[in-house]
């Protein structure tokens, strides 16, 4: 217990040092000032003792979750506050480290068994099935074409991921850059197959990222991480690193799933099980 409590004040503390400094001068952010507010609205079921993505259903007032690594393979219905409203259960799969959901527009779940911690796995997955039809899978594996040693030299530990989002026809995917303060983003097709990924770009975030989302409209997205959420808009439809837009602060405990409810609103949810709204300003 002692320890448990020393390992949380550490990542409190870490998070109150946290600065959005090096994301304003190096990679041309400018700091979200005060122009944002933060509502505790909800505690998760106690079903969801690890969420760790999310994302909304096709009702839109209510949102799938999951556990982390050694929960079950599960996905959690649960509404605005945290109630648990269903669950579906998959006979087919495991969940050997579920780390993000997303959703497109035709009603098709993406569940990312894809945390790799160790930067030692080979067998990275992502899951694709609709909300209509949960009992039939599909598997979109793929491997980082750009890692040559399992695992790399620590310098070069970037070969994690907990955050993605869908656009068009293309999974986007941003590494929790564990060796330095370099994120890297990879494609992939949402089409069931074996696929090898290279970067399409890096940016310097100073924080490990854990979760990802699109804007409704599709114009900005954003990544969480630990102590802060950054915003890059989207031009010609394009994902890319190339429009940097606001770093804000965010200090509460470990945050790993974040989802637009508007284009102005975001939900986030850590895995203590509080599930926070964040208003911020409008353009």
């Amino acid at each position: 217990m002692f320890h448990s409590k020393i390992v949380l004040w550490l990542f409190n503390l870490q998070l109150l040092l946290c600065s959005c400094h090096k994301e304003s001068s190096k990679s041309d952010f400018s700091k979200g000032g005060n122009f944002y507010k933060i509502t505790s609205i909800g505690k998760l079921a106690p079903e969801v003792n690890e969420s760790s993505g999310i994302i909304k259903s096709a009702k839109d007032t209510t949102f799938w979750t999951h556990n982390d690594s050694g929960g079950k393979p599960e996905i959690y219905e649960v509404d605005m506050h945290g109630k648990l409203l269903s669950t579906i259960h998959f006979n087919n799969i495991e969940n050997e480290d579920w780390e993000e959901i997303t959703r497109d527009k035709n009603g098709n779940l993406y569940i990312g068994d894809i945390g790799n911690n160790s930067n030692t796995r080979r067998n990275l997955t992502i899951y694709k099935v609709n909300e209509n039809n949960p009992t039939h899978t599909e598997a979109i594996s793929f491997h980082y074409a750009d890692q040559e040693r399992f695992p790399p030299d620590k310098a070069d530990k970037n070969f994690d991921c907990e955050a993605f989002f869908v656009h068009s026809d293309s999974l986007y995917l941003f590494s929790k850059n564990r060796g330095n303060d370099f994120v890297k983003m990879y494609a992939v097709p949402t089409k069931a197959g074996n696929y090898a990924l290279l970067p399409k770009g890096q940016v310097l975030i100073n924080a490990m990222v854990t979760g990802a989302a699109i804007s409704p409209d599709e114009k900005t997205f954003a990544l969480i991480t630990y102590g802060k959420v950054v915003f890059f808009k989207i031009k010609n439809h394009i994902i890319d690193f190339k429009h940097p837009q606001k770093c804000y602060l965010l200090a509460f405990q470990q945050s790993e799933a974040i989802t637009f409810l508007t284009n102005n609103t975001l939900l986030v949810t850590n895995e203590q099980g509080e599930m926070i709204k964040i208003d911020i300003e409008k353009k």
